[in-house]
């Protein structure tokens, strides 16, 4: 199986720092302060948050990073108009609107763009939906044939240790064999040996008178 890091970031991870990001963008506060609160609540460092953001996360939110600025732009213009001051709560509630005159310019209404962001949303989220489940998969088929792989493996070493266990015990009958072939022709060595000094002990001579040797039976 594929290890996996300690350190790794969850789905639930992302969601979070995303949220909170996107939070401060619309409320007109830095990334650095969404990162610093991020930190505290899932437990990891504001720079760790911020790499993770600029690196893999930003780019699913692009549209609703527009949509975030777009509502930063209309706090800021309606609170220099001062419609909304003194009422917070109207305050985070005001609609989703960017300056007339730009709208004008590109010929292009609010509704539209709002629309278009949120397809756009939308499509990026299926296609990370669909490349976290093809990854899945992936992990899926790269477990299936670990398993495999170590089955095989498994039934390897098991056939060669029944082969190791057969021939020790052929080494131990060779070995026996071999001591006893050793021992017999010990054996044979000292009867020989013994059969040398009985006949050297039977056969004796003597001298006559006239200086020959002869046997004594």
């Amino acid at each position: 199986m594929t290890a996996v890091r300690q350190d790794a970031w969850s789905a639930e991870d992302d969601l979070i720092l995303a949220e909170v990001t996107l939070r401060h963008i619309r409320e007109g506060s830095t990334q650095l302060t969404a990162f610093e609160e991020v930190g505290e609540r899932i437990g990891r460092t504001a720079a760790a948050c911020g790499f993770r953001w600029n690196s893999c996360v930003r780019k699913k939110y692009e549209a609703a990073i527009g949509i975030a600025k777009a509502q930063r732009q209309k706090r800021s213009y309606m609170k220099k108009q001062g419609t909304l001051a003194g009422n917070p709560a109207i305050s985070s509630l005001a609609p989703v609107e960017l300056d007339e005159v730009n709208y004008r310019s590109e010929g292009v209404t609010e509704e539209t763009i709002s629309i278009d962001a949120v397809i756009r949303f939308l499509r990026g989220w299926k296609s990370t939906i669909q490349d976290t489940s093809r990854h899945v998969k992936s992990l899926e088929k790269e477990l299936r044939d670990k398993e495999e792989q170590l089955a095989r493996l498994r039934e390897e070493n098991q056939h060669l240790s029944a082969q190791v266990n057969e021939v020790q015990t052929d080494y131990r009958v060779v070995n026996d064999d071999y001591k006893a072939l050793i021992q017999i022709m010990d054996r044979a060595r000292r009867l020989a040996f013994l059969n040398e000094e009985d006949e050297e002990a039977k056969t004796r001579f003597k001298m006559d008178a006239n200086g020959n040797l002869e046997r004594i039976e």
